[in-house]
């Protein structure tokens, strides 16, 4: 048997409760069915209002989520390339000294020079050889500069090789400009 506790007072009946209101509280010129759809319309547009809220509060988390992860990302692809061509930059001196021994005529450096370079060239570094091209300041430091027929600074002769690393200048080539 259920124990009955004394403070609660008799349960309304369902026919005198509308909405959690008993019927007490209502007007008793509106009529209960009135006061039902009436209440009904108030609930549902405030209900669709917050949903609205609650929906444009989602998205713009989920936008900021999104922007956020890009943005990390982007970070960490950055540090990767910044990282490994720091180690690319050490390995350049062993690519100078290739390129000397074979400026000099030696040719047993050649096998190791092209297979260095061509490891580093897989993952994305690039040989800058601007010879004959436009000077351009930003792949290319100037350290010899002889006059010449006037008129636009051309890349006469380079005298150590620049590179790129996926896309970002390691180390610019040095060269002699004429203009």
């Amino acid at each position: 048997m259920a124990d009955v506790d004394p403070d609660d007072g008799p349960e309304p009946a369902a026919d005198d409760v509308i909405e959690g209101e008993l019927l007490d509280d209502v007007d008793p010129a509106a009529t209960p069915i009135e006061l039902s759809v009436e209440t009904l319309v108030a609930d549902l547009e405030r209900v669709t209002a917050e949903r609205d809220q609650l929906r444009d509060a989602y998205m713009r988390s989920a936008a900021d989520f999104d922007n956020f992860r890009k943005q990390s990302q982007r970070r960490l692809d950055d540090e990767v390339v910044r990282t490994s061509g720091g180690l690319v930059v050490g390995l350049l001196p062993v690519l100078d000294a290739c390129d000397g021994a074979l400026a000099h005529g030696t040719t047993e450096v050649e096998p190791i020079a092209g297979a260095l370079l061509g490891a580093l060239e897989k993952e994305g570094l690039v040989r800058v050889d601007p010879l004959g091209e436009p000077f351009d300041p930003t792949v290319a430091d100037a350290v010899v500069h002889e006059p010449g027929g006037g008129g636009e600074h051309t890349v006469a002769e380079v005298m150590r090789a620049g590179y790129t690393w996926r896309g970002r200048v390691l180390r610019p080539a040095m060269v002699k400009v004429t203009d």
